[in-house]
């Protein structure tokens, strides 16, 4: 037996070597993170969510966002208590896996005891369709009655939005277009 010499490191282009799965859609099944993969690199993907979603929502105030989150939780978590705040917020990190931030403050006012809830919504979801904006405002509104991501907390997302699951998908599917793409596919003019 001859040992061979290894022959000279030859690197692989750019264009041949396979992208990473989206951290987007991690816990998701590897055939599906790889149908959304093979969709992103033969630029599909786009079309795929425009035909799905044609266009942005028109919420693009705080005040708005408010009105728009209080009828949601009206509908269906009148027990929850008032909300303090609902806001649009450029410093949430989508990359740190923060869509949205729900608060929960309870301040010593005196003799009594305050309650403040407050939900930040990042500002990538100025420019995304109703059903995404609608699917962050569900899942920040649940955390009031369900803190854990668990059994509850999800069944709680699906009584407010049938669709939850699906919406959430979508929204990762996009997050990972954006990401590897830098492209917004949805704007409003303003």
């Amino acid at each position: 037996m001859s040992a061979r010499m290894p022959g000279p490191v030859v690197p692989i282009p750019a264009a041949m070597k396979p992208n990473p799965p989206s951290k987007y859609l991690a816990g998701y099944p590897l055939a599906l993170v790889e149908q959304v993969q093979h969709l992103i690199d033969q630029d599909r993907l786009a079309g795929v969510l425009l035909r799905k979603y044609p266009v942005a929502h028109g919420v693009r105030t705080d005040k708005a966002l408010y009105e728009y989150v209080s009828e949601i939780k009206s509908a269906y978590l009148r027990n929850a208590g008032p909300l303090s705040k609902v806001m649009f917020d450029g410093k949430l990190q989508i990359i740190q896996h923060a869509l949205g931030m729900h608060t929960n403050i309870a301040r010593v006012q005196g003799a009594k005891l305050q309650a403040k809830r407050e939900v930040r919504v990042a500002s990538v979801f100025k420019d995304m369709p109703e059903a995404f904006l609608r699917m962050i405002a569900v899942h920040e509104l649940a955390h009031f009655k369900e803190r854990d991501h668990g059994k509850a907390f999800y069944q709680l997302c699906l009584h407010m939005e049938p669709a939850y699951h699906q919406l959430e998908f979508d929204v990762r599917a996009y997050l990972s277009h954006l990401d590897a793409t830098g492209q917004s596919l949805w704007s409003i003019s303003t």
